[in-house]
């Protein structure tokens, strides 16, 4: 477990763009699973109770895009707090489909560190 106790599972098929976010993670003291699909996500949820934030991606290939992995990781691991990112679309944190926050990219690492520390002191 890292250093603030916040294990944090990255889902991101764009390898360029995980291995970024999870350096910066890594760096600021986070511990950090990667997936690149969906069904990988699952595996490691299942594998690691310990994750408390999972931050996916939207657009991915593979049985389900982000939004339904987040609506099963909801249902499944409620505990888990849940960021949805995404390139493409455009959402508000009111309009996810499940509770939990949006952030457009490119982001910010700065927006992404203050959210998973504001998401796990209010869950």
């Amino acid at each position: 477990m890292g250093q603030n106790g916040i294990t944090v599972l990255i889902v991101e098929d764009e390898v360029l763009i995980r291995m970024d976010i999870a350096a910066f993670l890594e760096n600021e003291g986070f511990t950090v699973h990667e997936a690149s699909t969906a069904d990988d996500a699952i595996s490691l949820l299942n594998a690691n109770p310990d994750i408390r934030v999972m931050f996916t991606d939207i657009d991915m290939p593979g049985t389900m895009d982000g939004l339904k992995l987040a609506a099963a990781v909801r249902d499944r691991w409620p505990p888990v707090q849940i960021i949805i990112t995404s390139g493409h679309r455009q959402l508000t944190d009111q309009l996810l489909p499940i509770q939990g926050r949006f952030f457009s990219k490119p982001y910010e690492h700065s927006r992404i560190i203050s959210g998973i520390r504001e998401m796990v002191a209010e869950g």
